[in-house]
């Protein structure tokens, strides 16, 4: 089973605003997944701010700076992994330098 693993941090809070997944370790997991053949990938993602956001409304395209949501919460980047089931990848979450720093959403992905 695939899940896909956001790495969420709450940008108001001085420790983790600014930082790099590298900077806490975040390389070392990613090869040993890949070692193990459980990434199937990975990015960080520009900040929020850089976002724009899109709707389509009675057939407008309708077009917004930075994030839909107001909230200090904001996905910096993801994982996707493939795993036996949620036991083994909150275990493998878990283990992610990460969760030591923000928090990390473990979501299963939709596969036909």
């Amino acid at each position: 089973m695939r899940y896909v693993l956001m790495l969420c941090s709450d940008v108001s809070d001085e420790t983790v605003a600014g930082q790099d997944p590298d900077m806490v370790g975040c390389g070392g997991w990613t090869e040993d997944m890949e070692r193990r053949g459980i990434l199937r990938g990975a990015m960080g993602l520009r900040p929020a701010s850089d976002a724009t956001t899109l709707r389509v409304r009675r057939e407008e395209v309708l077009l917004t700076d930075g994030p839909f949501a107001e909230t200090k919460d904001q996905i910096g980047g993801f994982s996707v992994i493939d795993c036996a089931d949620l036991d083994e990848a909150i275990e493998l979450a878990a283990a992610h330098p990460w969760a030591r720093v923000g928090q990390i959403e473990i979501r299963p992905v939709w596969q036909p």
